[in-house]
């Protein structure tokens, strides 16, 4: 199915939005808390190297599910991506004989922990991609850490709001809305839909944080990714199935290279690199992911696709780097010392 044949259906485009780097997936393991809260002041080269492979990954994501966009519905992108990640982590699993969770809690738990961090944002933001950017969509997702923090604040009593982390969330709220575009945020057409769509998608990834502390946190963070993708794949086979019509393998070659990429490199690799990054950087360091992700994939989008973004969009980033950096707290300590 083409981009264009895909946008005749209205009845797509409705089903597409009613519904992507695990960056959240963290929360999933309050065992590793001590590693999710540690900040280390130095970072050796071998973690250097891991930080600048996982954000050349995942800021290649973006251009390889609009590679494959160009064939499959968003919805069929997304059934490819959690259904071949879930064969390659559950191989991974099984090679490293690790155990297997057999309570039916724990699977509702998978199934829940699938459509909020896999079903709803890699659905919506999928579709957002069919009208915006690749470098858009990316300089959005960054805003999951700041819905991550109001999210903590809002559940747990450990993460509470500080002066520091309002600052530095109302200073990301204003990046977004830059980036969106002051205009955009008056009237609604395609485009700022498909904007507010990514930034949707952000906020579901901040939920399923917070579902994956409550709820799987005592499962090895391998297990826990595949049973969310486990789970992800049983809603999104069927729906994809039910809205696109039946999931074909007979795709061009340049789709199997991009599924290939965004299911089994950009999910399954990431997933598990993402989990070394952390053991080895700590928790405030992988905050240079999400900072290095977004120029990643507008770099990728500006040499490959001939994408120009508006001015406001780099506007927007800037101000939501500084967010971060604000959240992240390291800097303003540094400037504070004698």
């Amino acid at each position: 199915m083409s981009r264009k044949t895909y946008l005749k259906s209205p009845a797509n485009l409705v089903g597409a939005f009613l519904l992507r780097k695990l960056r959240v997936a963290l929360a999933a393991n309050p065992a590793h808390y001590s590693q999710m809260t540690q900040i280390q002041e130095t970072i050796s080269g071998h973690s250097w190297l891991l930080i600048a492979i996982l954000s050349l990954i995942w800021g290649g994501s973006f251009l390889s599910v609009h590679v494959a966009l160009n064939e499959l519905g968003p919805l069929t992108a997304v059934a490819h991506r959690t259904g071949w990640a879930m064969l390659i982590l559950w191989g991974y699993i099984a090679f490293k004989r690790l155990p297997i969770p057999r309570e039916p809690r724990i699977w509702a738990a998978f199934l829940v922990m699938g459509i909020l961090n896999n079903v709803i944002p890699f659905s919506l933001m999928a579709w957002g991609q069919l009208h915006i950017e690749t470098g858009l969509t990316a300089i959005l997702n960054a805003s999951t850490a700041i819905f991550g923090v109001i999210a903590a604040a809002i559940f747990f009593a450990d993460e509470k709001l500080s002066w520091r982390k309002a600052i530095g969330v109302t200073t990301g709220f204003f990046g977004v809305a830059t980036a969106i575009g002051l205009a955009n945020l008056t009237h609604f057409d395609l485009r700022s839909i498909a904007q507010l769509a990514v930034v949707g998608g952000t906020l579901s990834y901040a939920l399923a944080g917070v579902w994956a502390r409550k709820t799987i946190g005592h499962l090895k963070p391998q297990v826990a990714a595949a049973g969310m993708v486990t789970g992800a794949s049983l809603v999104m086979i069927p729906l994809a199935w039910i809205i696109e019509g039946p999931i074909t393998l007979n795709l061009a070659p340049a789709t199997w290279l991009a599924i290939g990429y965004y299911a089994i490199i950009a999910t399954a690799v990431a997933y598990l690199l993402y989990y070394r990054v952390l053991a080895l950087a700590g928790s405030g360091n992988l905050m240079l992911v999400t900072l290095t992700v977004a120029p990643v994939a507008i770099v990728l989008g500006a040499v490959t696709l001939g994408e120009a973004l508006p001015l406001n969009a780099y506007v927007g980033f800037g101000i939501l780097a500084l967010g971060l950096i604000i959240l992240d707290g390291r800097l303003l300590s540094r400037l504070k010392r004698p």
